[in-house]
Formats: C-alpha cells, structure tokens, sequence
C-alpha cells in the first residue's frame, strides 16, 4: 500500500484533530500512537497521522522520535510528510518546532519549508507573520499563560528563528492572494537566498488551498490542521487521491461514560462548569495530587459507585495562577508530570470499573492516558466539535472503545454533553 500523505503529531489531540481534517476532506485515516512496528497491518487508507507526545519533552527526544515516525512513513511510500504542530505554536525557544522541523527537512533534502499554523476555522490566522487567535495577537490572548509553553510573541519569523539553525522567511498573504505561481516563485527566491523555511500568512480557507497545492509538491511541510486542509484537498483536486465519504466509525459500543479534564485553559474551565449541571464533578487538589498517590484513589473511590447512574466527570483543571503557584512549590516540569500520570491512573482504574466511552480534556493529559491504556490506533469518526472526532480504538487490551480526545481551547461550552450524545 502506497500512502499519499504521512503526517506526525506532536501531540495525541492535536493527531485527532488533523486525523479529523483530513477525513472530513475525504481522505481514508488512521491514527496511530507512537511509532508503530514495522509489521503493523493497515487498512486500505489514504493518510496516516503518527501520533508522538513531543511538544513539551526535550528536544533531541522531540527529534529523535520525530525521525523515526518519519523512517517509518517514508517505508511505506509517502511522498510528503506533514510535521503537524498546535495552531497556537506552542513551543520555548528552545523548541521543539524548530529543531524538529531542522532534522527533518535535513532528513529528506528539501530546500525551504512552508510553515503556517493559520485554521481560520478555529479562528488562528496568520498576517504579516503574525499569529492571531480570534481578534487579538497571540501574545495578547490566554496562550500567554499557557502553563507549559507561554507564549510571548505574536511573530511567529522570530520566535521559529529564535529556535531553528536555518534563517526563517515570510511569504506574505498579498503573495498567497496571487495565487500558487506566486508562492512558488517567492519560495525558490527564499530557497536561492538560503533560507530554509518560511512562514506564510493564511486568513481564509482559500488561502490554504493555495498554499497545499504549493507544499504538496514538495517532500516536507510544517503546520496545524490548516495545513493539512489545504494539502488534503489539493490531494483530492489533482487526482491522487478520490475522495472517500467519511463514515461511523462502526456498531454502538454503549457501556459506562467519563470524563477527565486536565487542561487549564479558559474554554475547558467554561466547559467543566457548564457539565456541572448535568452529571457529578469533581474537582481534584492539584497539591494534593503532587503529594502522593491518595487524590487519585479519592477520585476513583468517588467516581465508581456513580457509574452506573450515568456519567461523571475528574478534573485536575485549575486556573493559571493557582497551577503557576504548584509550579512554584514544585517546579514546573514535576507537577506537570505528576497530575498528568494521576489523571492517566485514573483513567486506567475507570476502564477497568468498565467505562467504554471515555472523554479526554487537554493536550498533555490525553497523551499520559492513551499512553497508559496502550492503545495503539483509532479509526477516526464523526465530529463532535471543530478538531475533536469521535475515536474507535483499535487494538485495545480492553475490548471496543470509544474516546473523545480535546485539546484544552477546543469546543464550545457543552462539548462534553455534546461528546456523550454522539458516543454511543
């Protein structure tokens, strides 16, 4: 089987977002958690996303693992690869986009990489190199409290610069609006100068159909589920790949539901306060959590005589200045590391009280609880928010599955009343 497309995720939702995208846009997908071994049997599938937990680890793990995806990718015949990174470019300065993206483009010799996190859909656009998240700069939304990687600086040709060994370019929206001889012509100029990658503007979806056009012609490119958007429909307008209706994912699978909400964003807070009048909540101390292992058992005591009444929903959430204020007792990368794996023994417990249908809020916590459930692969299903599918596990120890993996901004209020109407 020759793939059209290979993309790699730096995160678990991130993976299920773009796995969304691109089954929307027709292309037959699969994700898969981590690299996968070399004998793993696929379906007849157009795009495989490879779903790495690297947006916050060390960077030479980031690339190392990143390579690897990449090796595996290329084996089985894909063209082009997508690096798939966060449509708020989460990243320090010491990466973890820019060396990735470094070792990749080193990898497969492509001369200068487009990179664009624009989703106008989702409300992430890209002018002048600028990042914005709805109406205002990204360093002016919450993304600058962001608990793991803050983000400071709206240009995104100085913070990639800042990150990357290679000189970092703009392809500039008035260029995109010129159509895809234009953005060809401005980035073999930027190649011939030396410049390794390129930032371009995107603030319609238009803007992204030219810009997959350009891309997929190359081997290599860098971006959100924008850009995989814009590729996946230039895949469908020149003939490689017929387009396929995306489908269920299969039968009910039915059995008991939770929720588990990690993320501190404003949009999971909002999201958690609205599902408080519809099942119980509990809410968890992040300090006590950090402390030892006795607030995740408090949380399954709690949680498993309610099951069988319906729903119910773990949060670890706080706001940013009472997660800043754990980060300051506790240093930042261990308390983050001690709530996600509390929250992944949660759920661990709840699949085996014989929750079927699990719903997962934040980046970082549905990567700890994929990881320790070993779930190898979803079959992607139907929306239930913008970014957010339904996800049939595949290969489960645990027998049919269903999962619902949010990034913490994604979805409106009632996403999690929403997730449990479509996950039957």
């Amino acid at each position: 089987m020759t793939l059209a497309l290979g993309c790699i995720a730096d995160d678990y939702t991130g993976a299920s977002d773009l796995a969304n995208t691109l089954t929307r846009a027709g292309l037959r997908t699969v994700q898969i958690i981590g690299v996968p071994a070399d004998d793993l049997a696929l379906p007849e599938v157009d795009a495989v996303v490879v779903s790495l937990k690297s947006r916050s680890i060390e960077a030479g793990l980031a690339v190392s693992r990143s390579r690897a995806a990449e090796t595996w990718l290329r084996g089985r015949g894909v063209g082009h690869v997508l690096f798939k990174i966060c449509s708020t470019f989460d990243s320090t300065d010491a990466g973890n986009i820019g060396p990735v993206m470094d070792a990749l483009r080193a990898d497969c010799g492509e001369g200068a990489v487009l990179v664009t996190p624009a989703f106008p859909e989702t409300g992430r656009t890209v002018y002048q190199g600028n990042l914005f998240v709805g109406a205002v700069p990204l360093s002016e939304s919450p993304l600058k409290d962001h608990p793991l990687n803050p983000m400071h600086d709206s240009n995104l040709v100085r913070v990639l610069a800042r990150q990357s060994s290679t000189q970092i370019g703009l392809v500039d929206l008035a260029t995109v609006a010129r159509g895809a001889e234009a953005v060809r012509a401005r980035l073999a100029e930027l190649a011939a100068r030396g410049i390794g990658a390129a930032i371009i503007d995107a603030v319609f979806d238009r803007d992204l159909e030219t810009i997959g056009l350009v891309a997929a012609e190359h081997l290599l490119s860098v971006g959100a589920s924008g850009m995989g958007l814009g590729l996946a429909r230039a895949l469908v307008s020149t003939g490689k790949v017929k387009p396929a209706p995306s489908g269920e994912t299969g039968a009910a699978v039915g059995g008991l539901a939770a929720c588990l909400a990690g993320s501190c964003s404003q949009a999971t807070l909002q999201q958690i306060a609205s599902a408080e009048r519809i099942m119980p909540v509990l809410h968890l101390d992040p300090e006590r959590i950090v402390a030892g292992a006795a607030e995740a058992q408090r949380a399954l005591d709690w949680a498993r005589p309610r099951l069988a009444e319906g729903p119910v929903l773990i949060a670890s959430s706080a706001t940013p200045d009472a997660v800043a204020a754990v980060q300051a007792r506790h240093g930042r990368d261990a308390a983050g590391h001690a709530i996600e794996q509390a929250m992944a023994g949660i759920a661990e417990g709840l699949v085996q009280a014989g929750v079927r249908r699990l719903i997962v809020a934040g980046g970082e916590t549905s990567g700890a609880v994929v990881d320790r459930l070993k779930i190898p692969g979803f079959l992607v299903g139907v929306e239930i928010a913008a970014g957010v599918p339904v996800l049939r596990a595949v290969g489960a120890s645990s027998g049919e599955m269903l999962l619902a993996l949010k990034s913490g901004n994604f979805g409106g209020p009632d996403f999690f009343s929403d997730a449990l109407r479509l996950m039957r």
